[in-house]
């Protein structure tokens, strides 16, 4: 897969900026001291393993960005500050801010008909590409992973019939409700997304953009993207970064879509992100589950249900995959939580890793 490494220079700033810290090349990391709230943190995101390697969370990484500056660095082995780990649903996440660049260069509204930019859903008419970002397509896809396989709409688009053409594969599902009734997360939705880029940017693009468009801009040099054998990119579950570059992508969302100087993606975009789906009903069975954006995760608070993270600022989000990956900002505190992991369990919990962040570092220097 390509690989794109930024030759950056230092940015000059003036006026309100200069106050700002920025990874531009590199990350200023200042460690902060080891006080009872710092190793309750790391208590809980590396707790002892037995002989068998077992210990409930598992995390591979821990990364902790304080107002542009790292505080908070640490990792498992085999990952280390270099690993470009595998993301899984934060992918989808990624690549909305991919797609945020080019609506900021004019390439599609929400409103365009999702046909439009992917032909073989001109079956589905109605269905736009806002839909799709607020995984509303209306399709009736079953997001079951390996506790169902036989059932499971993303096993056979990742691993087995559909795994060729995986976006065709999604488009093929028959409709379940009309096009943004409800919410119904789909892997499925995300790829068509992906396939949607190709006829907006042309075949020649494609293969670099996410690097053109968004990895190098912010320096990013780590990235792999994994593309399925018709040649689209994987958007629900195959890219890799490692946990400092992932942590970029966390401050440019932090700071309204501004890297430096540069607004890379527009502040309307990522106000899109961070609005809740408004035909969102949350499950009563999952009460913990954060509420759907624009292929983000918030912690907002919506009709018929709690806050998600209940010791978490409202005003926080996230890109989550599964087994315990995440890309926390929490835009109050200036903070960018970064959390590779190999979770099987069940037992980790966002909120309690984000209390103990917040314990350790939410006060501003």
């Amino acid at each position: 897969m390509p690989r794109r490494t930024l030759l950056a220079a230092g940015l000059l700033l003036a006026g309100p900026l200069a106050a700002e810290t920025w990874p531009i090349p590199e990350w200023n990391s200042q460690p902060a001291a080891a006080t009872p709230a710092v190793r309750a943190l790391d208590d809980y995101a590396f707790p002892a393993r037995d002989d068998l390697g077992r210990g409930g969370v598992r995390s591979d990484a821990l990364l902790v960005v304080r107002d542009g500056v790292i505080v908070h660095e640490r990792y498992a082995a085999p990952t280390t500050a270099q690993t470009p780990h595998l993301a899984w649903s934060i992918s989808k996440s990624l690549f909305a801010s991919v797609l945020g660049v080019a609506y900021g260069e004019g390439r599609f509204k929400l409103d365009d008909a999702a046909a439009k930019h992917y032909p073989p859903l001109a079956e589905h008419p109605a269905l736009k590409m806002g839909h799709l970002l607020n995984w509303a397509s209306g399709l009736d896809w079953q997001e079951s992973y390996e506790y169902a396989p036989l059932k499971s709409s993303v096993v056979a688009m990742l691993y087995t019939h559909g795994r060729g053409d995986m976006a065709a594969f999604a488009a093929g599902h028959r409709p379940a409700a009309a096009p943004g009734a409800r919410f119904s997360y789909s892997s499925g939705d995300s790829n068509l997304l992906g396939a949607s880029l190709k006829s907006m940017v042309g075949e020649q693009a494609y293969a670099d953009y996410p690097w053109t468009a968004l990895f190098e801009p912010l320096g990013i040099d780590s990235a792999v993207w994994e593309r399925d054998a018709s040649g689209t990119f994987v958007v629900s579950s195959y890219a890799y970064m490692n946990a400092r570059d992932l942590a970029r992508v966390g401050l440019l969302m932090q700071r309204d879509g501004r890297w430096g100087e540069r607004q890379l993606l527009p502040q309307s975009w990522v106000a899109f992100n961070r609005t809740p789906f408004a035909n969102y009903r949350p499950d009563p069975q999952q009460p913990d589950d954060a509420v759907p954006g624009g292929q983000w995760w918030l912690n907002a608070e919506v009709e018929e249900a709690r806050r998600p993270w209940p010791d978490v600022p409202q005003s926080a989000f996230a890109a989550l995959g599964h087994w315990g990956q995440g890309l926390y900002v929490l835009p109050e505190q200036k903070l960018v939580v970064v959390r590779y992991a190999d979770d099987r369990d069940g037992s980790y919990s966002h909120n309690e890793l984000l209390k103990r962040v917040l314990a350790a570092y939410g006060e501003q220097p």
